[in-house]
Formats: C-alpha cells, structure tokens, sequence
C-alpha cells in the first residue's frame, strides 16, 4: 500500500489512515465531479446568453435619430456625408449575434436585421444617385425612416428574446442546484456515518498505548530515567514511540550540548554586531571631512580622501570574511591613515613597522583600526602640535605583539585605571577599545591579552598578544 511515494503495512495507524482517506476521497471525488459537470454546462449555456445580450446591448441605441438625421442633413444639402459606417456597425453585430444564438425568435430578429440593413444600403444608394430634392425626400420619408425604426425594433425584440432564454437557463440552475444540495447531503451523511465509525475505532487502537507513554513521560518528567520496558502494541510506529521515550534520557544530554552551541552562535552574533557598529563610526566622519574638502574648494585632497576610502572599503570587505590576515588588517590601517592624514595634516603623522614573518597569522578583521582611531581622536587631536602614531608587530615566542602607540595626550593613573575599567564594564564611551578587546576576547578566551598603557603627558600604547600558530578558520564568523 503506497502513498505519496512511501509505503505502509495494513496493521499500522498510517495503512488505516491511508484506507480511511482513500474511501473519503474516492466518495468526495465523484461527488464533486458530477457537481462540477452539472454547474460548468450550464453556465456555459447561461454565459453564452449573457454575452450575447451584452454584446446586442452594445448597439446604439440612438441609431435611428443619428441616421435619420445625417440622411435628412444629406437630402437638404448641408451635409455631404451617408452614415455607412452605422449601418454597417448594425450589420456586423447581427451578424456576430446570429452566429452565436441558438434561439428561433432571436435568430429570426437577426436575420430581419440583416435583410433590413441591405434595404437600408439600397435605399441610401438611391437616393445618392437621385438628384432631384422632392425625390430625395420622398424616399427618406418613405424608405429610410420606416427601416431604420424596424431595425431598432428588431433589435430590442431579440434582447428581449435573449433575456426569457436567460430566465428559463435560471430557472433550470434554480432546479440543479437544490437536486445537487440534497445530493451532497445525502453523500456527506453517509461518508460522515462511515468515517466517524473507522475514527472510532482507529482512535482506541491509537489512545490506549498513548495514554501509557503518557505516563511514562510523566514519570520521566518527574525524574526517573531508569530503563522501563516499552509499551506493548501492534503498531510498529507507536512501538517506536514508545521506545524512542525510553531513549529521552540520553536525548537530554545532547539537548543540552545543542544549548551550549545556541549560546556560542549568540556571541558570534554579538561580535557580528560589533563589527556592524564599527564601520559607520568611520564611514560617517569621512563623508563629513570629504563634504567639508569639497566647500573649501580643496578638490585635491578631497579626491585622494576618496580614492583611499575606496582602497580602504575593498580591504574592508575582505570577501565576505571575517578572519583575515594581518598583512590585510595592515593594508587596511594604512588606507584608514591616509584618509585621516588628509583630514589631521598638522595634526598626526604615522608609521606602521609589522615584521612580514607574522604577516600570515590570522586576526579579526577590525583589530587594529579602531585603536589607531581612538589614538588619534582621544590621544593626538586634543594635544596641542604633530603627534605620532606607530603600529608595530614582532613575534614574541609562540605568539605575536601588536602595538598601537601615539604620542598624544596620555592619561594619569587614575584615568587609566577608570578607562580599564570601561573597557571590562563594556561602556560604550570607550566603544573602540570595547570593541577590539571583546572580539579578542570571545575568539581566543584566556589565549591572547590585552594591555593599555599610559603616562601623562607623553602618550598611550595598547598592546596585544595572541597565540601565532592558532588554527582559525577563515570561515569563522565574527
């Protein structure tokens, strides 16, 4: 017994299911089929009327006066156009109601209109051809009016024949449609007697093992997790149930290790969000110093602002990654120097000495930069002359020293005691610091350390130390 490409025994709840739904549909499908037949002929036959009285109703119901008139225009001179146009409108559409009707009377009327218009072109004919005014007149009196008032006549009688065939198709869907009310009734009534008497019997053969693994959940529930014998029953499906309960314990343990992997792809996400925060930070500062270039007409500098925000964008993208290599974190910090230098000329200079042999070892990307932004706006730019920034990297070991230095404003002891303190607190006043040190934190835990260091007066470093032989992926996701 299949369905839906697989296949059940007959003792199991599907294979009972299975036959209960077929019988169901099996009834419900000629139930449906014979509706569907009655309903589609006969409105097929009730759209065929309908639209031949919305296509008669499309004649001009002024036919007769514009006629008349423009034929009365022509005859007294003041006009010298024949209105052909609207007795061939007339003729075309009797024509197309003619090969649609099935009516006598209605055909009849058609063809009478069709025999009308041709009278009707013979005359206008004549008395194109006549030239005398008393003749002219003659004829319009006596052939022209009297056909044209035949031939809305004509067509109002078969819109009035089309609308008692269209009475008499209603009445018939009126008939059908209460005969297919107590034919569906009666079907549903015996499909619904035959399907609660298989439910009912379906469902104790379901309910009783149920109500057993019920209480074998509870029990579990309340903490007992020792071995029990499952549930005794023909239905392979609910043996399989009931032994997959007896497996709960052993599932609890693993559920709990997927929480603990829910709780690691949480504080990726979190450092995903960091990273989000960080970029605009920058972004929005450059657009401002570009902006500002571009009004004080420097146009130079304002290009080259842009063309090191492109460089330092691409760098930035890294190809979706978030791992990177620190000779890209370099490039990186060197395309966002350039664009502060433009900015700070008499402000800052900066040198970047990283040793090329750890320039393979990989990083999060966004290390650096914010430390060489926070040297320059919290160290060189509220002390007074050129400050400089260094970023150095040599190999310490088995791991590798970063350090961003300036030579800014420095900070007393108790300054930088509460800056630490924000920066382990996670105070967003100390973002970029808060930034690096967390994602450090987060990727490497205990192995790698975060220093800041700094005497008033004369600067601040931060130094970082991270294992140099660390296998991450350039794939982790930050």
């Amino acid at each position: 017994m299949a369905i839906f490409g697989k296949r059940y025994e007959k003792n199991t709840i599907q294979g009972k299911m299975y036959r209960l739904i077929m019988q169901m549909f099996v009834a419900t499908a000629v139930m449906l089929i014979i509706i569907i037949a009655m309903i589609v002929i006969r409105n097929v036959m009730y759209a065929s009327v309908s639209s031949n009285i919305v296509k008669a109703s499309g004649f001009n119901q002024d036919f007769k006066n514009e006629v008349d008139l423009q034929m009365y225009l022509y005859v007294s001179g003041s006009s010298d156009e024949i209105p052909w146009e609207d007795v061939t409108a007339a003729q075309e559409l009797a024509e197309e109601l003619l090969k649609n009707t099935t009516d006598p009377d209605s055909r009849k009327a058609m063809n009478n209109v069709l025999t009308l218009c041709d009278n009707l072109t013979n005359y206008m004919k004549s008395i194109e051809r006549t030239e005398r005014y008393d003749e002219r007149m003659d004829q319009l009196e006596t052939n022209i009016y009297g056909i044209t008032q035949l031939i809305e006549d004509y067509i109002y009688s078969y819109l009035y024949y089309e609308a008692g065939e269209m009475a008499r198709i209603q009445r018939e869907l009126d008939f059908w449609f209460t005969f297919e009310i107590i034919f569906v009734f009666a079907i549903a009534l015996v499909v619904v007697v035959l399907t609660l008497r298989k439910s009912f019997n379906i469902g104790r053969s379901i309910t009783e093992p149920i109500v057993e693994m019920n209480g074998r959940v509870e029990e579990i529930g309340g903490g007992d997790l020792s071995p029990h014998t499952p549930v005794s029953t023909d239905d392979k499906n609910l043996a399989l149930l009931s032994s997959g309960i007896e497996d709960m314990a052993s599932r609890l343990k693993r559920q709990i290790e997927l929480n603990q992997e829910e709780q690691t792809k949480l504080r990726d996400i979190e450092l995903s969000l960091i990273q989000a925060q960080i970029n605009p930070h920058f972004l929005y500062n450059t657009l401002d110093a570009i902006v500002w270039l571009i009004e004080i007409g420097k146009n130079e500098q304002a290009e080259q602002m842009v063309t090191s925000l492109s460089s330092y964008f691409r760098s930035f993208l890294s190809d979706g990654r978030d791992i990177v290599t620190i000779a890209e974190e370099k490039q990186h910090i060197k395309s966002y120097l350039e664009i502060q230098q433009v900015r700070y000329t008499d402000v800052m200079e900066y040198d970047i000495d990283i040793d090329p042999a750890i320039e393979d070892t990989k990083i999060p990307k966004l290390t650096l930069q914010p430390l060489v932004e926070n040297a320059i706006y919290h160290g060189l730019k509220p002390k007074r002359g050129k400050g400089l920034i260094k970023v150095t990297g040599r190999t310490l070991g088995s791991d590798v020293l970063l350090v961003v230095s300036d030579t800014g404003l420095g900070m007393s002891e108790e300054e930088l005691k509460i800056l630490k303190d924000k920066v382990m607190q996670d105070d967003t006043s100390t973002f970029g610091l808060t930034a690096a040190y967390k994602r450090l934190k987060l990727l490497y835990a205990e192995r790698c350390s975060f220093e800041v260091n700094s005497t008033e007066g004369e600067g601040t470093s931060v130094s970082i130390i991270i294992p140099g032989h660390m296998e991450v992926s350039d794939e982790t996701s930050l």
